[in-house]
């Protein structure tokens, strides 16, 4: 039997672009795009370049200026490059005039790459309703753009979603599609919050943290239940409800969606029953990838989520995941260089968090299973406070 061959799909090759300014220094966009080259991984693109410019701040026209507009121009013609991606949220006016010069590149920004991923990933009609809202509000502005070879032409990433089957250049069709799916939403919401009052008295912790912290993991470790989990950006969008039981004691635990830095506001709007799991949490559980480098920054784009959700305030349980990634270089006693992270033991760290934090804080591994009986313990501790606190009239069983 003969099988037909199958054309395989190969990556598209993508060059990152970065703007070195008074706000970020070089080593912040290096950072930044180290973050960006992991996203366009994600959707599926495999970096060939990277490209930063020095700038008191980012051009109007350009971005990056004509100059190094025309650096970019040859080496992707040179090097047969598909998509060219932008560190930040390119205007309506700066992506006609790229557009303009690369003509048939595709033009991406951060927030139009996060989009299609979340795009990619969205399971439930639910998520696909949440992501197909956010595509439209960010493509209103940039309705200007030559849709018609872009929708035929190019497919692939940044292309999925809105305007791929069918060319709206008019304003009002978006806007009536914007309104009815906020309609949706609305709807969706509604039931969401019917399901959430549902739910008996019990206490609701919600996990919490940058994308690809492990909560996934963790969700699974302490369910006992199969959650997609993956080494990817955002693989859970869809959140999910688990009542868990430590000790004698039952609790519900929600996995949401990972937060990120420069995360597209279209995308926290349209995830608000999502992010009302949070909201309405009695204790979150913010999981931190103590592994990662810039581990103390994603705390504080996490806080910053949080404060902007209006859940900042909440009981917190610090988990510090991934100790068995965790990379420690001694210093040499005469060496005179600042301190760094890596310069520290897991157990300094320990003791400058326990000493740090007002929350409880716990140090494990979900996928090497080290300390997880502690955590159940810390859990069981704080989660029986609560109830008492809450539901003093509710015998625990």
């Amino acid at each position: 039997m003969h099988h037909k061959n199958i054309p395989e799909i190969l990556p598209e090759k993508a060059v990152l672009v970065g703007v070195v300014t008074q706000e970020q220094d070089s080593n912040k966009v290096n950072e930044y795009l180290d973050e960006l080259e992991f996203l366009a991984e994600t959707a599926g693109a495999i970096t060939q370049r990277r490209f930063t410019q020095k700038l008191a701040s980012p051009h109007p026209k350009t971005f990056v200026g004509t100059g190094k507009l025309k650096e970019i121009l040859d080496y992707v013609k040179a090097n047969d490059i598909q998509i060219i991606i932008f560190d930040d949220e390119l205007s309506p006016s700066q992506t006609r005039n790229i557009e303009t010069s690369f003509k048939d590149i595709k033009v991406l920004d951060r927030s139009n790459l996060i989009l299609d991923i979340f795009a990619k990933r969205a399971r439930t009609a639910a998520a696909k309703t949440q992501v197909e809202l956010a595509q439209y509000e960010y493509l209103l502005p940039r309705l200007t753009r030559m849709w018609t070879h872009l929708s035929r032409q190019k497919g692939g990433i940044g292309m999925r979603g809105p305007g791929e089957t069918e060319i709206e250049t008019d304003r009002r069709i978006i806007r009536d599609k914007i309104a009815l799916l906020k309609t949706k939403l609305d709807k969706i919401d509604k039931q969401k919050a019917t399901q959430r009052k549902g739910r008996e008295q019990m206490i609701r912790a919600a996990l919490v943290g940058y994308t690809n912290v492990g909560k996934s993991t963790l969700m699974n470790l302490l369910s006992k239940s199969d959650v997609f989990a993956e080494n990817k950006l955002f693989a859970t969008l869809d959140t999910t409800v688990r009542k868990i039981v430590v000790g004698n004691l039952p609790f519900l635990l929600t996995d949401t969606v990972g937060f990120i830095r420069k995360l597209p506001h279209h995308l926290v709007d349209s995830f608000k029953s999502t992010l009302d799991e949070v909201r309405e949490a009695d204790i979150l559980l913010h999981v931190v990838d103590i592994s990662h480098e810039n581990f103390e920054e994603q705390i504080q784009t996490v806080n910053e989520t949080l404060q902007s959700l209006g859940a900042k305030d909440k009981p917190t349980l610090m988990i510090f995941n991934k100790i068995d990634a965790y990379t420690f270089i001694p210093k040499e006693e005469d060496d005179l260089t600042p301190l760094t992270k890596e310069n520290l033991s897991l157990d300094d760290l320990k003791r400058t968090y326990l000493a740090k934090e007002n929350y409880p804080c716990i140090f494990i591994s979900a996928y090497k299973k080290i300390n997880i009986e502690e955590l159940r313990d810390l859990l069981y501790k704080e989660i029986k406070n609560l109830h008492l606190s809450i539901y003093p009239h509710r015998l625990l069983y």
